[in-house]
């Protein structure tokens, strides 16, 4: 599971951040993850639980946003949902594509803090 080493990794980062300002409380990580990211969303969550109870963020709360896989098609000339992660094809006309414009994220976007 290695859900847990990026539990840990996030926690790290927002530990690393908060001293940076000063010391300043952490209420709430966010993070971006999306479906080729090879990360489970649930998964995460709970090896988040768990490591976050040894840590100086052990209040903090980890708010995971999902971002769909996108694709560009040539075809339509547009950026497109597909129509399932094994089969990355335009939703509306069905061509292939290997441009994959989102759906790989596994970032962190903000921290909530009290300062």
């Amino acid at each position: 599971m290695h859900e847990l080493s990026i539990a840990l990794a996030i926690l790290d980062a927002a530990a690393e951040e908060a001293e940076r300002r000063g010391g300043v409380l952490v209420d709430a990580i966010h993070v971006r993850v999306g479906p080729l990211s090879g990360v489970v969303k649930e998964a995460l969550l709970s090896a988040y639980e768990l490591a976050r109870e040894p840590s100086p963020l052990a209040a903090c709360q980890l708010v995971v946003e999902e971002v769909p896989v996108v694709v560009y098609c040539d075809c339509c000339a547009m950026e497109r949902p597909v129509e399932s992660i094994q089969s990355l094809r335009c939703l509306y006309c069905g061509s292939p594509s290997a441009k994959v414009v989102s759906g790989r994220e596994l970032e962190i976007t903000a921290l909530e803090i009290q300062e």
